[in-house]
């Protein structure tokens, strides 16, 4: 990555002092903005980030920052994302084009467009489709390689679960849900006191202003350096139960437009706006029951053979030729449900990953589907039972594990990608 980028500034460097000797004209040369350990960050990928998050606010109409502040916070994002994908490539993960491509058409699907619409659309703002499809791709790795890195830091106990199932068979049938907005200072493990000082002192400053009516997302956007520093602190609708265990403690008794803070955590300091609350209610679990067949490509099966064996195994079901259960028995990759012909049990749909559970949503009773992709690799499902009922304790007890997880991982997430920055090489260039 950073050889590529090296070389092409290299490359224009050199035909830069060609054009000065032949034509004499100025040309404009791309420069570095940031060393990332192994990677560069160049100024033409600020610029660019800069102009997209600009349209973004534009289209929702909110206040645009200073140029000194959207600087300050794009380039620590793009720091961070390429550090992240240095640790997945490190990893020798990657992104398979079959993978990319349902991505891409998920993102089309998502803004009811086609292909040929989106990549218009990107057109028209100025974004190449191989600039978006690079785009996307990163993304994915870094979600990947983030899901992995915190994953293995998170354990949860069977104590955990079961204090928190009893904690939600109290609250009833409603529970409030905040929208919650976040300011975060960073303080390092080995801050001095004078460090720790400025930082209280400049927390104490923030909830100054903010309760004298500063605008939130104006400061979050200038002063935050926590994860949702670019939407101006929005961490968007919460119940107490989805939040990090942070949050849950500061808001507990607060209502809406409420301060709170700053507070002192491992990962820095924290001010906390309530910017709305709401009742939620309770509603049934919809479960269904499906089977499935899945192939996991590999070196030696590539994407397109592995969907090929599944149209396959497809049409000899519906002839008659061959059962589900049987080929699921004989040629099924996932071993767990693989044994008993594919059935996976009864579950909520949102326990699966995205893709699989969007399928089984969709499939009408019986219905075999169309071979499609997720993150595990490729499947042919059958949905043999939908049904409406009230949670039983096995699935409260699955919930609760959800909640602890997403909880833990958001708190995990940012330690992790704090740890990632602080043991990075990283130097940011005065292109003033």
């Amino acid at each position: 990555m950073m050889i590529n980028k090296l070389l092409s500034y290299t490359l224009s460097t050199s035909l830069l002092i060609g054009s000065l000797v032949v034509h004499a004209a100025p040309v404009e040369v791309d420069k570095v903005a940031a060393i990332a350990d192994q990677d560069v960050i160049m100024v033409s990928e600020v610029k660019a980030l800069s102009k997209q998050v600009k349209r973004q606010y534009k289209a929702q109409q909110q206040p645009l920052p200073s140029e000194t502040v959207l600087h300050k916070q794009i380039l620590e994002k793009l720091i961070q994302d390429s550090l992240q994908v240095q640790m997945a490539e490190k990893l020798g993960m990657k992104i398979s084009e079959a993978q990319l491509e349902q991505t891409i058409l998920g993102i089309a699907k998502d803004k009811n467009q086609t292909l040929p619409e989106l990549q218009a659309s990107l057109a028209e703002q100025g974004i190449s489709y191989a600039e978006f499809r690079h785009s996307v791709r990163e993304e994915l790795l870094i979600s990947e390689v983030s899901r992995i890195q915190v994953r293995r830091r998170i354990n949860i106990s069977e104590q955990e679960i079961d204090n928190l199932v009893k904690m939600m068979n109290s609250q009833g049938g409603k529970q409030l849900e905040y929208r919650i907005g976040h300011i975060m200072l960073k303080l390092s493990d080995d801050a001095t006191a004078n460090e720790i000082e400025a930082s209280n002192n400049k927390a104490e400053s923030i909830v100054t202003k903010l309760r004298s009516g500063a605008d939130f997302t104006e400061l979050a956007l200038a002063e935050s350096q926590g994860p949702k520093a670019l939407e101006g602190g929005d961490w968007g609708w919460m119940g107490v139960n989805d939040m990090p265990t942070l949050f849950a403690k500061a808001v507990e008794g607060a209502n809406a437009n409420d301060i709170i803070g700053p507070f002192k955590s491992a990962n820095g300091l924290h001010i906390i706006k309530i910017i709305d609350e709401r009742g939620q209610t309770k509603v049934t679990s919809t479960e269904v029951n499906a089977r499935h067949i899945l192939i996991k490509p590999s070196i030696i099966l590539s994407d397109e053979k592995a969907k090929q064996l599944l149209d396959q195994y497809r049409s000899d079901i519906i002839s008659g030729r061959k059962t589900f259960a049987e080929l699921a028995k004989a040629h099924s990759e996932d071993p767990g449900s693989a044994v008993k012909g594919g059935e996976l049990g009864w579950a909520d749909p949102e326990l699966y990953v995205p893709a699989f559970r969007d399928e089984v949503n969709r499939l009408d009773m019986r219905e075999i589907s169309q071979p499609f992709r997720s993150t595990h690799g490729w499947h042919l499902v059958q949905v043999m039972g939908k049904r409406t009922t009230d949670v039983t304790e096995q699935a409260n007890k699955q919930k609760a594990y959800q909640i602890l997880y997403s909880r833990r991982y958001n708190e995990e997430a940012q330690s992790w990608l704090n740890e990632l920055r602080e043991e990075a090489y990283v130097k940011i260039m005065d292109n003033k």
